[in-house]
């Protein structure tokens, strides 16, 4: 089990290259993305570093992922989010005005997680689920 000490000056886990505080952080303060790609991307470092508001803000309410009882996923939120978040690869970006996908690889631990994400956007973008 990987804890990572982080700052807004640490590198951002979502594989920009950039600081946190000129990554990611921006989408967190507001719990929002400008599109679905940053999203997801913004997602990613959100589990890296234990942001369960984040997650929950950005999961869209009819969500399969969307949990009830509020206390319960933010636990289980916190608890996968002291696994070793080691990289985000990004394979493709379908781009849409109302609805669009992300396929990424997820490595975590000695897991690679492998998904399309559907996203849509009502005020603004909310993850929706993997296809």
């Amino acid at each position: 089990m990987h804890i990572m000490k982080f700052s807004k000056n640490s590198k951002c886990p979502c594989g920009s290259g950039k600081k946190y505080k000129d990554c990611c952080y921006k989408w967190h303060k507001i719990n929002s993305a400008p599109n679905a790609m940053f999203l997801m991307k913004s997602r990613y470092s959100a589990y890296a570093i234990g942001n369960a508001e984040y997650i929950i803000k950005t999961t869209h309410p009819n969500s399969p992922h969307f949990e009830k009882n509020r206390n319960e996923w933010i636990k289980s939120i916190k608890e996968f989010s002291k696994s070793d978040f080691k990289k985000l690869e990004i394979i493709e970006f379908i781009d849409g005005e109302k609805e669009a996908f992300v396929e990424f690889k997820a490595y975590i631990d000695d897991y690679v997680m492998h998904e399309k994400s559907r996203f849509v956007k009502e005020e603004k973008w909310y993850y929706m689920k993997g296809i």
